[in-house]
């Protein structure tokens, strides 16, 4: 499985409205207006990652998420991280 270094990684970044590259991973921070909109965002995206089977290391304090992707098997950022993303950016 190929992982990307933050070079590689920075074209598909581009396209992705706030993640950065950071210790072989992405992240990014969300805000919500209440603790309850970012609860109900982070079941969303628990739910997501499970059919996937790739599942994020996630953050919260009151009304903000921090998401962190990484494949632990590859040690760093694969394709698998990236799609996530994506689909993580449609439930926004």
């Amino acid at each position: 499985m190929e992982t990307y270094n933050k070079k590689t990684a920075e074209p598909i970044l581009s396209k992705l409205e706030n993640w950065i590259f950071l210790n072989d991973g992405i992240e990014k921070k969300f805000e919500f207006k209440n603790f309850n909109q970012a609860l109900a965002f982070i079941v969303q995206v628990g739910l997501l990652a499970e059919t996937k089977n790739h599942h994020p290391e996630l953050f919260n304090v009151y009304n903000k998420v921090n998401i962190r992707l990484s494949t632990h098997d590859a040690k760093g950022v694969t394709d698998k991280d990236f799609d996530l993303a994506k689909v993580i950016e449609k439930l926004f």
